[in-house]
């Protein structure tokens, strides 16, 4: 997903002068291409998240549109204080890009697992949070977040995810499905009559949910999949198909369930009385990941893979026959 971001902030940086790169002592071997080429528009800060930030503010109130880099939670949580001031109290054109969602970086322990970011940032007013299910949606994003002029955060995950949905029109705010039992990319969450399941994803552990989908076939179970890479604001038409559709909903996320994309789903259920016959979480519960290995390994640790996936949403199934 990084390269997808960065192949497409290098082409809509050549076409607009305005756009300005700033990372904190990272990118090496990644942004030189970049540096390169536009030179009034890329800055290393160096390890400093929250002057990052501050620089990023005084850019944007002259009219930049600024896109902030580092990995993890450092271009976020560690410099929150000047992103809810700052950028987000001024409504500002900047897109906060952390790389490395999830367990992307699971090696490294705790301090990179990247876990709490989306309810935090989430809970910033004027702000936009989208994780990307696949390349082509993370390219997708960082263009409309650009053009959207307000605050955005931008959870690029280091898997693949999903197949690329290069057939839809992407649009924040909007959801798009992703069929893995007949290959279409179908948006009209309204042909889903006679799925048991929806399943609501943001970023690449849709990968696991698509597995999982294959397993529950096995068991006639039949389930749609959404990539809902916006998670604010939060598509309510596919919120509302899906409870009026199927039987059972799951949100799914790499990541903690508190305040994360499930809890966005039950707000919007719950406000507007949307109730749905069965919900359930899948994600990091309400726990720190202290566990170190590689992201498929802490998916299997912390149950989010595809045999858990599977495994727990047939045990919902088979009990509401």
């Amino acid at each position: 997903m990084r390269d997808a971001f960065l192949d497409k902030i290098t082409k809509l940086a050549a076409k607009d002068k305005d756009i300005v790169l700033l990372t904190a002592d990272l990118g090496f071997g990644v942004f030189e291409d970049f540096e390169s080429r536009f030179p009034g528009q890329y800055f290393n800060v160096g390890v400093a998240e929250q002057n990052m930030t501050g620089l990023a503010a005084g850019l944007a109130l002259e009219g930049k549109k600024v896109i902030t880099y580092s990995i993890g939670n450092f271009p976020t949580l560690r410099c929150l204080e000047q992103i809810r001031n700052d950028a987000c109290y001024h409504d500002l054109n900047i897109t906060i890009v952390a790389s490395g969602g999830g367990f992307s970086y699971g090696q490294l322990g705790m301090s990179h697992h990247t876990t709490e970011d989306i309810a935090i940032m989430r809970a910033l007013p004027n702000i936009t949070v989208v994780a990307p299910s696949n390349p082509w949606e993370a390219g997708k994003a960082i263009e409309a977040l650009i053009k959207n002029k307000g605050v955005g955060y931008l959870r690029l995950d280091k898997t693949n995810g999903s197949q690329d949905n290069a057939n839809d029109n992407y649009e924040l705010g909007r959801a798009l499905k992703i069929s893995s039992e007949d290959n279409d990319n179908d948006n009209d969450n309204d042909n889903d009559n006679d799925k048991d399941v929806s399943f609501f994803v943001c970023g690449g552990i849709i990968q696991e949910v698509i597995e999982a989908v294959e397993l529950l076939k096995e068991s006639k179970i039949s389930a749609s999949i959404i990539s809902m890479h916006t998670i604010k604001p939060i598509d309510k038409k596919s919120i509302r198909d899906a409870v009026k559709n199927t039987k059972l909903l799951v949100s799914v996320e790499e990541g903690n369930i508190i305040g994360g994309l499930g809890s966005a789903i039950s707000e919007y259920c719950m406000d507007y009385q949307q109730i749905p016959s069965d919900f359930l979480r899948i994600g990091l519960d309400d726990k720190y990941s202290s566990v170190v290995g590689d992201q498929a390994y802490l998916r299997k640790q912390y149950k989010m893979d595809s045999q858990y996936i599977a495994k727990i949403v047939q045990e919902r199934i088979l009990k509401k026959l």
